[in-house]
């Protein structure tokens, strides 16, 4: 793909989104395609989320909201795709366990104890809310309460 896009750039600058998606179409080959999905929707989902900087964001936007989250309350996340169910998942279970170094001893500052606990699992679409809303088959809501002090 990346050879297409140096040889393309060589004849003529790209300049519209279409051009794009005609290049990355065409540099994949057809075993690797996905049925019912344009062959650049990764791509453009790749740029976007590279531009966005929307991984770097959603780690912080977690924090943020760890930090002004009162004792009891709830924190719910609904992410898109695997990327950040990755981060959201990881996160939960991160804070859930607490200080790893303290993990099993009694006596641990508070610093270091959990500071979440993790809700039931991780929820999916049902296939009747998939059929009204065909954007929420890759929605996936994962929730955890904040520890009371």
């Amino acid at each position: 793909m990346a050879r297409s896009f140096v040889a393309a750039r060589a004849a003529a600058p790209l300049s519209t989104t279409g051009a794009l998606a005609d290049l990355v179409s065409a540099a994949i080959p057809a075993r690797l395609r996905e049925p019912g999905k344009h062959p650049a929707t990764r791509t453009f989902q790749a740029l976007r989320i590279h531009v966005n900087r929307e991984l770097e964001l959603l780690e912080l936007a977690l924090q943020a909201a760890l930090a002004v989250l009162r004792p009891g309350g709830r924190l719910a996340v609904i992410s898109f795709h695997s990327l950040e169910d990755r981060r959201v998942k990881r996160f939960m279970r991160s804070q859930a366990l607490g200080d790893p170094v303290w993990r099993g001893l009694p006596d641990a500052p508070l610093a270091a104890q959990p500071r979440l606990e993790i809700v039931g699992k991780a929820q999916h679409a049902r296939p009747e809310e998939v059929a009204r809303n065909p954007r929420s088959r890759s929605a996936v809501l994962r929730v955890a309460g904040k520890v009371r002090a």
